[in-house]
């Protein structure tokens, strides 16, 4: 299936989009070329079912080079932040959602066991093999109704290097018989490393800056 041009209604949705970024924060909508590379992006998430660049470049044909859509990903003064907010101002406002529930959950993604490169990305336990691969884990905040679930925000956690250095030669310490008086006393948590609780706190206090108006009967953690 070939991508040449954004699909209709995605485009009729970064209009909307645009709009109301002006509204919320002036001076904040895309610009020209922002606009048409956030369009062929959704358009080849909808048709490849992948974010991944080198297939847009192959659907398009050639016309949209992977240098050209990472370096726009990369280097573009998007405003992220603003584009996910108001993107869920504008599912709730079309589906006519004013209550809900907010949930709590948490994905493990498995990346390349020998990637340092992807951010937050640590060791993990690997379920299916029972063995280690570098991953990330996402708390994801969502807003489940009585139409539709949707998520409405979401952190990347990672242990505090720190902290995990010290509880592996805490152990090892202990295990060998070392007091604890005799043992490194535990550092202070880094607060680039917060915990999951703290994470879903700011979440819950973002949702409620962002979205007010929406009345929420109770939160699932």
């Amino acid at each position: 299936m070939l991508m040449n041009a954004p699909a209709t209604f995605i485009q009729s949705y970064i209009d909307d989009l645009n709009d109301a970024l002006n509204q919320l924060k002036p001076g904040a909508a895309l610009t020209r070329i922002q606009a048409a590379w956030l369009g062929t992006c959704l358009t080849g998430i909808l048709l490849m079912n992948s974010v991944c660049w080198a297939k847009f470049e192959r659907a398009s044909l050639g016309d949209c080079k992977v240098a050209a859509l990472s370096w726009v990903f990369r280097k573009a003064s998007i405003p992220w932040g603003w584009l996910l907010r108001v993107s869920v101002v504008l599912i709730l406002k079309r589906y006519g959602i004013t209550e809900g529930v907010l949930a709590f959950d948490e994905s493990d993604r498995a990346r390349s066991k020998s990637t340092k490169r992807i951010y937050k990305v640590y060791k993990q336990k690997h379920k299916g093999s029972g063995g280690y691969v570098n991953g990330q884990t996402i708390v994801l905040l969502l807003l489940v109704t009585s139409s539709i679930t949707v998520p409405v925000g979401f952190f990347f956690y990672m242990p505090d290097p720190a902290l995990k250095q010290w509880d592996k030669e805490d152990k090892r310490l202990k295990k060998s018989g070392i007091a604890k008086k005799d043992r490194p006393i535990k550092p202070e948590r880094d607060s680039a490393y917060p915990t999951k609780t703290e994470i879903a706190l700011g979440l819950l206090k973002e949702f409620k800056v962002a979205h007010s108006l929406i009345k929420i009967k109770g939160v699932l953690a």
